[in-house]
């Protein structure tokens, strides 16, 4: 860990970060978030599904989808060859909750912790999208990185509670 936001210069000036200098390595990144519905629009949407089709694999696909799209959407993310996504979208009945997880991979300068939260996030509007019509007060909640392997600063891995 750093004391210092690397997004600026010395005179405070936003830059993107140089990593022209760094090494090529293995990175992942996995991360996790859920999308919680009331009772009631759970038990529908998972005994009748929603109108635009299978909530779980259209998530997948729009999760993959944002991974990949991530350099597009922060704007100082460097744009990179991701060599893997995988995402999961699976029903919590105990929480009526749908659990996200994306795992994402590269062989590059630069981490791939945004390209795994874009994922989770782009994954868990999609379901929002999907499901509005049956529950507007859904909550999108505990989007985290939990652990990331490769380069410079090493390995992070979030203790689990």
């Amino acid at each position: 860990m750093t004391d210092q936001l690397t997004h600026f210069d010395k005179d405070g000036r936003v830059r993107m970060v140089d990593v022209s200098d760094k090494g090529d390595t293995m990175r992942s990144a996995k991360a996790t978030g859920r999308v919680v519905f009331s009772q009631v629009s759970y038990d529908i949407i998972r005994r009748e599904g929603v109108k635009k089709g299978d909530i779980g694999s259209i998530a997948e696909l729009a999760g993959v989808m944002g991974a990949k799209r991530t350099s597009d959407l922060i704007p100082l993310c460097h744009p990179l060859p991701i060599t893997g996504v995988n995402l999961t979208v699976l029903p919590h009945d105990d929480d009526h909750a749908f659990v996200v997880t994306a795992e994402v991979k590269t062989t590059g300068k630069t981490g791939v912790e945004m390209e795994a939260l874009t994922s989770v996030m782009t994954a868990c509007l999609t379901i929002y999208d999907m499901a509005k019509a049956v529950d507007k007060s859904m909550v999108i909640e505990d989007v985290k990185l939990m652990e990331k392997s490769g380069g410079k600063s090493g390995e992070f891995k979030r203790a689990v509670k």
